[in-house]
């Protein structure tokens, strides 16, 4: 108990005598659900910026109502064509999930196919995202069916001339422009369509660019036509009453969760909430899958989550500290510790936290997050002597460089490790 009292000292005066702290604003809560006793808290009850810390809310909506597998098409037939609609499954095609069995079973139908797209459609922007963010790799427009991650890779090794584009369907889209400046390089794309624009580097290098592209119902049916090897079309008439739907499932869903855990994707966080959507009301619209949550499962909060996206790229939201440990005690329960752990990142091992929190056995497994001026982790603490620990630290408005509030995070954290 001496050991713990004189811990606490020692982070409490690093609160107040760092100069990563002194001009910003810090929370840190420490729990221990064994004894469900709050070790430490400090600046609690307060409101924070989570930035990616909200992809948390969005794997606990996935975990409470998504199955074991992601509902990619629901499809139906009209007469001899295969109508089929999308439910917001970021798989298909996408470089960084596992195969999904959309294509095998579209690639396998005998019958002409289309697309009917929805009704209405969600917004290709979260509530308070930066417009001119459009061309970097973590803004992706979310999408009823997305195809290729929405987004078009482009390499170039250095020393060539040659740029590798992924999909190739939009090669006849780039296009090389002299650079107007040092600071103009890379590949920059026209804000409201698929034109992009390779300025070369002053020095060449290699180029490795992810820019997302332009949806649309046309551009979609373009890509699987190309893909598929057969004419895709946009179905333009009524859905009959009768028609009997049916449910096309891709990949499991840990695949997705541990992609927007460990590395912190955006697009498929906002695209589970699309999913969730869908599944509580088959409409596609993140807002409806954020009340339900909030509504259903959420209600016992200690301070209601200011909560409006699932990828955390709005500075919109808000949560404290506390809401976050609560937050993560549900999601405890939901998931074995070992399944877990293995979606999250872990320090000095996998995703976010690959070159911090090192130890070995590790002893941080967490979601991190941040935006500018603001970092926040939020997780597990696996102490020296085997002992579980939830916390979640939370800084906001400080003006130091991130690495600054890292450093002085993780030495209070270590202070936990060692003395429980």
């Amino acid at each position: 108990m001496f050991t713990s009292c004189t811990t606490y000292k020692t982070v409490n005066k690093t609160f107040e005598n760092s100069t990563a702290f002194r001009q910003g604003f810090s929370g840190l809560v420490v729990y221990d659900p064994e004894t469900n006793k709050t070790l430490y808290e400090h600046n609690a009850e307060k409101y924070f910026t989570p930035a990616s810390n909200i992809k948390l809310f969005s794997l606990y909506t996935g975990l409470k109502i998504l199955g074991d597998s992601v509902p990619a098409l629901e499809y139906f037939y009209n007469n001899d064509t295969l109508v089929f609609s999308g439910t917001g499954d970021p798989s298909l095609l996408n470089p960084d999930l596992p195969d999904s069995r959309v294509l095998h079973f579209l690639k396998n139908i005998k019958a002409p196919l289309a697309y009917i797209p929805p009704v209405t459609e969600e917004k290709i922007f979260g509530p308070g995202w930066a417009w001119d963010d459009y061309n970097s790799y973590y803004s992706v427009e979310r999408t009823p069916l997305p195809i290729y991650g929405n987004r078009v890779s482009f390499q170039q090794k250095q020393g060539s001339e040659a740029m590798k584009v992924y999909p190739a369907s939009f090669k006849d889209s780039l296009f090389t422009e002299t650079p107007a400046g040092a600071s103009q390089s890379g590949i920059k794309r026209d804000q409201g369509k698929n034109r992009f624009v390779f300025y070369p580097y002053q020095k060449p290098g290699f180029l490795n660019q992810d820019v997302p592209f332009k949806f649309s119902s046309e551009l979609l049916v373009k890509l699987l036509s190309d893909t598929l090897q057969k004419e895709v079309r946009i179905f333009t008439g009524a859905v009959p009453a009768s028609a009997e739907k049916n449910t096309v499932y891709s990949i499991h869903v840990d695949s997705m969760y541990k992609r927007m855990m460990e590395v912190s994707d955006n697009f498929i966080a906002e695209q589970i909430l699309l999913l969730a959507s869908k599944t509580i009301s088959d409409t596609l619209n993140a807002g409806i899958a954020i009340r339900h949550m909030k509504e259903n499962f959420l209600r016992d909060l200690p301070d209601e989550a200011y909560w409006v996206d699932g990828s955390g790229l709005s500075r919109y939201n808000l949560v404290t500290p506390r809401s976050m440990i609560k937050l993560l005690s549900k999601i405890e329960k939901e998931v074995p510790r070992e399944r877990l752990f293995n979606m999250l990142a872990t320090g000095g091992k996998s995703g976010t936290l690959k070159n911090s929190y090192i130890a070995e056995p590790p002893y941080i497994f967490a979601k991190t997050g941040t935006l500018r001026n603001n970092h926040s982790l939020s997780g597990f603490l696996r102490a020296k002597s085997g002992k579980i620990l939830i916390f979640s630290f939370m800084n906001s408005n400080y003006t130091v460089p991130t690495s600054e509030i890292k450093t002085q995070m993780e030495l209070i954290l270590r202070n936990f490790y060692e003395v429980n």
